[in-house]
């Protein structure tokens, strides 16, 4: 239970320092914007509820898919399959980030205890720099 505590607390961490980057936190915009299209288009269209709405928009957004809800109508199938399309990116980007971020806190954290806040917050921009140099090194 402990170590679950410990691992949330890393998580809100990540979402605080992703939440000051201008472009992360245009992502968390992105992706709230569209699980509110989804939550408004399937509570409508397909009748679920508002909280099943939101959940099912979550679960095909990250292609967990339990298959407990589906849409039954014509335009609902539609719908998902173009919601997939443009979420899915949305969606990976965002995990991307959150883990990259959760994953520096976790092995910088132990190093740099006494750094302040915004020394943390330019490191963790200094190493993706680094993930996109190392991209664009592997593809040339």
């Amino acid at each position: 239970m402990l170590s679950l505590i410990i691992a949330s607390k890393k998580v809100i961490d990540s979402f605080i320092v992703i939440w000051k980057k201008e472009e992360t936190r245009a992502l968390l915009f992105m992706i709230s914007i569209t699980l509110l299209s989804g939550t408004i288009f399937y509570s409508t269209v397909e009748k679920f509820s508002v909280i099943d709405s939101l959940y099912f928009s979550f679960m095909t957004l990250t292609t967990i898919g339990y298959g407990n809800y589906a849409p039954a109508t014509t335009l609902g199938k539609i719908f998902t399959m173009v919601y997939v399309m443009v979420g899915l990116g949305l969606m990976s980007m965002f995990i991307t980030t959150v883990a990259k971020s959760y994953i520096y806190n976790k092995k910088h954290h132990n190093h740099h205890h006494h750094k302040k806040h915004d020394d943390e917050e330019n490191d963790v921009a200094n190493v993706e720099a680094d993930d996109k140099r190392n991209q664009i090194n592997v593809t040339q």
